[in-house]
């Protein structure tokens, strides 16, 4: 069994004084910690997969479609006509990164 998340670098996150205080709030590098011990504990593997590009290319036709603001939740791909919803479609992405033969994989826990 394989857990895949985005190798987000809070740090740079931050640097978006609009979303500074809400990612500090978050907590993410403790989730990610406890992600790490639980997947260790019960012999899973977590994958941190280079979050580049996971929310512009289309899940369905691999299709880039430039930037986004961030209030546009949704989305219609213009090569193949399929519509997306951002964060499933780049949950989706991810998922496809951690599955491919390597090139972009960094297995943080096996």
């Amino acid at each position: 069994d394989v857990i895949a998340i985005e190798d987000l670098k809070v740090k740079n996150l931050q640097k978006n004084h609009c979303l500074a205080k809400a990612i500090a709030n978050a907590s993410w590098s403790m989730f990610r910690q406890m992600l790490e011990y639980k997947c260790e504990r019960y012999g899973k593997k977590l994958i941190a997969v280079n979050p580049k590009n996971t929310s512009r290319i289309c899940s369905k036709c691999g299709f880039n479609s430039g930037a986004k603001p961030l209030e546009i939740r949704e989305w219609t791909c213009p090569n193949c006509q399929a519509h997306h919803d951002r964060d499933i479609n780049a949950a989706v992405n991810i998922l496809h990164k951690a599955t491919l033969s390597g090139q972009e994989l960094a297995v943080v826990k096996s």
